[in-house]
């Protein structure tokens, strides 16, 4: 018997905690964000003075005891939190130096101001761990049990529990592995997708997908939520209700565009076996000044992710493949035409073909990745805010 394919997946669901835990709550996310700051101090400096030697994620893990003698409010926060604490100053440390290595810009890590760092995680879960699940309530070291508002089952194994800070209030994410895959019905269809900006996507068949623009929608609300900010006194009680509001309003921009992102997705995983799309380098895309708001706004590396996991969960496949010249080639001869951006219809002088331009460069992409074959999935999200979050 066949095993059951299986998946990492990400469960993401409101909290519901009392007025004390969540003091609680954000006096632990205070110690985390402090804790990693100094870190982040200890290893700048430890570099300078050993020219060229820095800290490493061992050494300062095996000082956390010696914190906790000196700051008794440290012990107040689960041993297993502070050594997470540790680990991001090394992932970002790992990240600087892999940048540096590669000639990039790198960016050295920077501090962490009191509205950037808003999340903790413990580790393990189960009867060992730090965090566990007990009829229904999540029990975490130090914090107590934590009503959940469980908006849908939990599958798989928890592996680890992320407490989030939003701008509507407490969440958690179960890391869960071996959730068991939902295959859908096959189809015996394959398509090419296009992404743009014009339509969010054209298919190979020409069919297209409207960019909903959902950030240019809302950015007048957004500048006058912000002029909302900057009129108000610092430091004065208005001021914090008007950053609140203004948070609200990016937060409701992001839901808009993942919600759209995982319907789009899952429609077109249900239509189709196989899904071939660009393997676009976003990040490089998005150092145009004229369309770098627009390229944000669309989300294409997001929406490449979800289309991805979606793809695995339902058994079927999502395939990066080369971007290159598929809106400059001619999919009835293979004949470079070049056109710029403003041309956006595609005019073969060989063969005589004649369509959109999208719709020319969707049909290079299936018949690339029909070709080759050697596409790779675009990586499926694992982290609380990707894409198998619902």
């Amino acid at each position: 018997m066949a095993e059951t394919a299986t998946v990492h997946k990400t469960y993401k669901y409101r909290l519901k905690p009392t007025p004390a835990q969540g003091a609680v709550l954000e006096n632990v996310l205070w110690r985390c964000r402090t804790l990693y700051n100094a870190a982040l101090e200890q290893r700048t400096i430890w570099w300078q003075r050993e020219q060229g030697r820095a800290a490493t994620y061992y050494q300062q893990k095996a000082e956390l005891p010696d914190i906790k003698a000196a700051l008794p409010e440290y012990a107040e926060v689960n041993a297993q939190v502070l050594q997470d604490v540790m680990l991001r100053v090394e992932k970002a440390f790992q990240a600087f130096f892999r940048r540096v290595k590669a000639g990039e810009t790198p960016g050295h890590p920077p501090f962490q101001g009191r509205n950037r760092y808003n999340s903790f995680t413990y580790p393990q879960v189960g009867e060992h761990g730090a965090a566990r699940l007990d009829n229904g309530f999540l029990v975490l070291s130090k914090i107590g049990r934590l009503m959940v508002r469980w908006s849908r089952p939990l599958e798989g194994s928890p592996k680890t529990v992320t407490i989030s800070r939003e701008a509507d209030g407490w969440y958690v994410c179960f890391s869960c592995a071996e959730v068991p895959t939902q295959p859908l019905t096959l189809t015996g269809h394959e398509t090419g997708v296009d992404l743009g900006l014009e339509s969010f996507a054209t298919l190979a068949d020409g069919s297209q997908i409207a960019n909903p623009r959902i950030f240019r929608v809302a950015e007048l609300n957004l500048k006058r939520a912000q002029r909302r900010v900057a009129r108000r006194k610092k430091g004065s009680h208005r001021r914090r209700k008007a950053v609140v509001l203004l948070s609200k309003a990016y937060q409701t921009v992001e839901r808009q565009r993942t919600d759209f992102h995982h319907k789009t997705a899952l429609a077109l995983v249900r239509d189709y076996d196989t899904i071939y799309v660009e393997d676009l380098r976003v990040a490089n895309m998005v150092r145009n000044h004229a369309l770098a708001k627009s390229i944000s706004d669309a989300g294409w590396g997001q929406f490449c992710a979800i289309l991805a996991f979606k793809a695995a969960y339902a058994g079927k496949r999502a395939v990066a493949v080369p971007p290159a010249f598929t809106s400059q080639s001619c999919s009835g001869c293979g004949a470079l035409v070049q056109k710029g951006l403003s041309v956006r219809w595609h005019t073969c002088p060989d063969c005589g073909t004649s369509l959109h331009r999208d719709h020319n460069a969707a049909l290079n992409i299936l018949r690339r990745g029909q070709q080759s074959g050697l596409g790779q999935s675009p990586q499926a999200l694992t982290e609380p805010v990707g894409a198998d979050v619902a």
